[in-house]
C-alpha cells in the first residue's frame, strides 16, 4: 500500500491548549493529558474471530512502531464473537463500559454494533468492504459521525477477480459463490457487482449459502451437483475463521478457487487476488495513533488499498491438472511451489 499520501493524510493540528491569565489549563488533547498524568490509553478490538490472527499481530506490531507499548502505555481489550453476530451488541457496549478511548472493528457487522453502541467513542475499520454502501459513513472523503478506517474495496475488484477466473480457467461459464447467511449488509454490493460483471462475460453465478461451519461440506456438494466449474471466495470472518476447512474442500471436490487474501493461498489454495490484509492493519494503527493524539475520526478521509497481489499456488494448480497462463503467471506477486 503506498504509505506516503496517507500518512500525510490532513489533520487538525490548530493548538487545543487555552490558558488563562493566570496561567490555569483549560483544555488539552487527551493523550496529551494521559501523558502527562502517566495514564494508559485503552483501545478496544472488536472482531468475528475466535482469537488473534496474523492480522491482529500486524496491528500490534505498528502499534509498537509508534510508542505503544501493551501495559507500559496502552491497553487492548479484545473481544472475539467466534463467528457469532449475534455476540456483537453485548460486546459493543462492554467496550463502551470500560471506557475505551478508540474502538477498532474488524468487518461491516462489527462496525455497525460498535456504531450502536456508541455515537461518541471514535470507531476505526480495520478492513470493511463498502463503508459508504453500507450506510457506514458519508462518503469517503468526509466520513463525518465517529467512523473512520479503511475500505477493503471489494466491490470494485469483482470484476477484476472474476476477469483472472477466466484467464485461469478460459471455458469456465458456471462460478459458484460462498455466501454468508447473516452477513446481508457487506455481501450484497458484491454480489450486485459480481452478477454485472458476471453476465457482461457470460458466466452464470450459483450463490451458496451457509450460515455455519457445518454447512460447508453439504455446500460443496451442491456446488458440485450444480455443475460449478470454479468457485469464488470472498475474505471475510466466516472465511478467514474455516480457510483451512474452505481449502480443503476445494481441493477434495477439484474445484478451482479464488480468494481475496493470500493467506489462503498459503494455506494451499489456489490463487488470490485483493490488498494485503496485514498492511491493512497496520494502516488502522496509524489511524488509532492520530486519534489518541486529537484528531476528530470525522475529519479523517477513509484510505482505500492501491497495491494488490496475485499469488499463485502452483502446487495446488498441479493437483487440479492446470497450466497456469504464461500472462498470467508474469503478472503473479509471488509463486507458491
Amino acid at each position: 500500500m503506498a504509505g506516503g499520501t496517507a500518512e500525510n493524510l490532513h489533520m487538525d493540528r490548530r493548538a487545543f491548549l487555552a490558558v488563562t491569565a493566570a496561567g490555569g489549563l483549560i483544555a488539552m488533547p487527551a493523550f496529551a493529558r494521559a501523558q502527562q498524568a502517566g495514564k494508559i490509553q485503552h483501545i478496544g478490538f472488536l472482531a468475528l474471530t475466535s482469537g488473534p490472527t496474523y492480522t491482529t499481530e500486524a496491528f500490534r506490531q505498528r502499534l509498537r512502531e509508534l510508542g505503544y507499548v501493551e501495559g507500559r502505555n496502552i491497553t487492548i481489550e479484545y473481544r472475539w464473537a467466534a463467528g457469532k453476530t449475534e455476540r456483537l451488541p453485548d460486546m459493543a457496549a462492554e467496550l463502551v463500559r470500560v471506557k475505551v478511548e478508540v474502538i477498532v472493528g474488524v468487518s461491516t457487522p462489527v462496525i455497525e454494533a460498535a456504531r450502536r453502541a456508541t455515537s461518541t467513542i471514535p470507531i476505526v475499520m480495520a478492513a470493511v468492504a463498502d463503508p459508504v454502501g453500507s450506510g457506514l459513513v458519508a462518503s469517503l472523503a468526509r466520513p463525518g459521525g465517529n467512523v473512520t478506517g479503511l475500505s477493503l474495496l471489494s466491490t470494485e475488484l469483482v470484476g477484476k477477480r472474476l476477469q483472472l477466473v477466466r484467464e485461469l480457467l478460459p471455458k469456465a461459464t458456471r462460478v459458484a459463490v460462498l455466501d454468508v447467511h447473516g452477513y446481508t449488509a457487506a455481501t450484497r454490493p458484491y454480489l450486485e457487482q459480481m452478477r454485472a460483471a458476471a453476465q457482461q462475460m457470460g458466466v452464470q453465478l450459483i450463490v451458496q449459502e451457509v450460515t455455519e461451519a457445518g454447512d460447508l461440506p453439504g455446500a460443496f456438494t451442491a456446488m458440485q451437483r450444480e455443475r460449478a466449474q470454479a468457485l469464488d471466495v470472498r475474505a471475510s470472518p466466516f472465511s478467514t475463521e474455516n480457510a483451512k476447512r474452505i481449502v480443503e474442500l476445494a481441493a477434495q471436490h477439484r474445484l478451482p478457487a479464488m480468494y481475496d487474501a493470500r493467506s489462503f493461498v498459503e494455506a494451499g489454495g489456489l490463487v488470490s487476488y485483493g490488498p494485503s490484509l496485514p498492511e491493512m492493519f497496520r494502516r488502522a494503527a496509524f489511524y488509532v495513533d492520530r486519534i489518541l493524539k486529537g484528531a476528530k475520526p470525522a475529519d479523517l478521509p477513509i484510505e482505500q488499498p492501491t497495491k494488490f497481489e496475485l499469488v499463485i499456488n502452483m502446487k495446488a494448480a498441479k493437483a487440479l491438472g492446470l497450466t497456469i497462463p504464461s500472462a498470467l503467471l508474469a503478472r503473479d506477486d509471488q509463486v507458491i511451489q
